[in-house]
């Protein structure tokens, strides 16, 4: 992708000045991001999605005036029959991870891979009656929203007021202070940064694409982190066990002697010793699949032409690695070179597969039979 080339899709914007002006800093409603635009799945397919065990999908109704509780939420798996009636107003129903499951949904999302793909999340479809939303709230991530069907009226703020009401299945903020109000038509797209407060409420039967970018916290990074590097530990520590031959008598038996605080320190100090370590568990954890995502391995033929991502696989690179699903190579020479164009552009011609070392062939080999790649 070309980031300094203007795109519609950010009304105008090139990528690099979307980044510098916007990202993370101050929202953008963009008019016509995709003109024309249908949407991949309509109301039946989403139903369809919504039906199946292995799809995440929820659903949120609005009680009527008066009810004792004004929101309902329920996990699906949902068959039609459980889903309220069309005509009703105030519900909505979100699928979640539709990217994974419909090759037209994953191409829309390629088109914001100006983003790294390490914080590329996934895509959440929602379809909505009249009236229907999720209530005010805010988000811990960038979204973009691009309207697919009908209109949503939406009303943002940046608030400090973050408090949310008590006893609701869904976090409702308390003081919702809407600074703008408008409404997008199929093919418009808002643009929010993390924490600004935004209620989208739809205008007649609407579907609204939730394009989302994870942004892991600062405690679920160093846990998962730690938690990899432990599990690497025996390797890089050895099992040496501890040994005090010169350990004299306490009096005060209940304090810990400084030769065993040395030899737990020395023992974290070899476990970090190798300066990738740290780069090699981070690009595991980006890529690792969520934990309902299974791919359809088996017999492959040898690679004779052209490769393709799975869309259900996550790659990445670093300056001495290539990440696949979970899992860390060390490359280097042309071979890295051309593993990375792979994970730049998703799809590797037959003239560079050809380029590729027969140790090299023989890794993605086991990618194909895998199901992580397929021929082109």
């Amino acid at each position: 992708m070309n980031i300094h080339e203007p795109l519609q899709l950010l009304g105008g914007l090139a990528p690099q000045t979307f980044m510098q002006r916007h990202w993370q800093k101050k929202p953008l409603v963009i008019r016509q991001a995709i003109a024309g635009f249908l949407p991949p799945l309509d109301r039946a397919d989403l139903f369809d999605l919504a039906a199946d065990e292995e799809v995440q999908s929820r659903l949120v109704v609005q009680a009527s005036a008066g009810g004792k509780q004004p929101w309902r939420f329920k996990h699906g798996p949902f068959n039609r029959k459980q889903l309220p009636p069309l005509k009703q107003p105030g519900w909505t129903l979100l699928v979640q991870g539709v990217d994974l499951l419909d090759e037209r949904v994953h191409s829309l999302m390629n088109q914001f891979r100006f983003v790294p793909d390490a914080r590329l999340d996934d895509v959440m479809v929602s379809y909505a009656t009249d009236g229907g939303g999720v209530g005010p709230h805010f988000d811990s991530y960038d979204v973009f929203l691009l309207q697919a069907h009908g209109q949503r009226r939406w009303r943002i703020g940046r608030q400090k007021d973050l408090s949310l009401l008590p006893d609701m299945p869904l976090k409702i903020l308390a003081h919702f202070e809407p600074e703008m109000e408008f409404v997008l038509d199929p093919g418009d797209m808002l643009y929010l940064p993390p924490r600004y407060a935004h209620d989208g409420v739809a205008v007649g039967e609407c579907m609204t694409y939730s394009i989302g970018f994870r942004a892991p916290s600062r405690s679920e990074l160093a846990g998962e982190l730690l938690q990899r590097l432990a599990e690497d530990a025996a390797d890089a520590v050895g099992d040496g066990l501890y040994a005090d031959p010169r350990q004299v008598a306490l009096a005060h038996c209940g304090e810990i002697p400084e030769t065993l605080v040395a030899f737990a320190r020395k023992a974290l100090e070899d476990a970090l010793r190798d300066p990738l370590a740290l780069q090699r568990v981070l690009g595991e954890y980006l890529t690792e699949p969520k934990g309902h995502v299974s791919f359809d391995g088996g017999q492959a033929d040898a690679v004779t032409a052209g490769l393709v991502l799975d869309r259900r696989t996550r790659m990445a690179y670093d300056p001495k690695h290539v990440f696949i699903n979970g899992e860390s190579f060390v490359a280097s020479g042309r071979d890295a070179q051309l593993i990375r164009l792979l994970a730049d552009e998703r799809v590797l011609n037959a003239a560079s597969v050809k380029r590729l070392s027969a140790p090299a062939r023989e890794l993605v080999q086991d990618w194909l039979e895998a199901g992580w790649i397929h021929g082109d």
